[in-house]
């Protein structure tokens, strides 16, 4: 028994092909994008990652604070 191939249609660009325009130039763009574009992608890029890593270590710094409260309260209970 041989696996006939089928051929996959893609209807889906053909159905909204039409209907969907880009912007024609950064000038029309949001402000968002208007700022991407004007800066070098790897600025942006660097933004953004150095946005996550402050927040990694804030959530991490809390966390530890945390444990530490935690630890010191398991400590004198024991104690007392």
């Amino acid at each position: 028994m041989q696996e006939e191939s089928v051929a996959v249609v893609d209807t889906l660009t053909e159905a909204y092909s039409d209907q969907w325009a880009g912007v024609n130039g950064p000038e029309e763009a949001g402000a968002f994008i208007q700022f991407m574009s004007s800066n070098d992608l790897i600025f942006v890029v660097l933004g953004v990652s150095l946005i996550i890593w402050l927040i990694l270590l804030f959530f991490l710094f809390r966390v530890d604070k945390k444990v530490t409260n935690l630890e010191e309260q398991i400590k004198n209970n024991q104690e007392g």
